[in-house]
């Protein structure tokens, strides 16, 4: 299965770099998210951001969380995939790497969604249920 077919309808939420935390916490609420890819125009990524990284800034900053900006949580170097790749590749890159949210991207680099570890498991479990049957029809025929 491909991603460009979890992705078809699917809008993606981005957030400004120069956003205030408090604002990044009201959109992660409002759009039931756990990230955000963060971008000035809405098309090239400059950085994601995810619930993970406000957490983890709170022990270090609490003294300047009012100041923080979305540019000082987020992470520059983002793992992104083409909508060509497969739900497998996905699957074993966000594995290895260790991530819950991958944007992706067009031909150019523009944005095109994001894909979540949920819609990679929720694509994997369809398309082994339709294997079973498969299996089952073709043992029953």
């Amino acid at each position: 299965m491909k991603i460009k077919s979890l992705i078809a309808g699917k809008k993606v939420e981005t957030i400004s770099p120069v956003a205030s935390l408090h604002d990044l916490v009201n959109a992660l609420k409002v759009h039931h998210v756990g990230a955000m890819v963060v971008s000035a125009d809405g098309k090239k990524i400059e950085g994601i951001v995810s619930e993970r990284d406000v957490v983890r800034a709170i022990p270090e900053k609490l003294d300047q969380l009012i100041d923080l900006r979305v540019r000082d949580l987020m992470t520059v170097e983002v793992i992104t995939c083409r909508a060509d790749a497969t739900v497998a590749e996905l699957m074993k890159t966000m594995t290895e790497r260790r991530i819950r949210h991958v944007p992706v991207v067009g031909k150019d680099g523009e944005l095109l969604s994001i894909i979540s570890i949920g819609d990679v498991v929720k694509a994997h479990i369809t398309e082994l249920d339709d294997e079973r049957k498969a299996l089952q029809d073709y043992v029953n025929s």
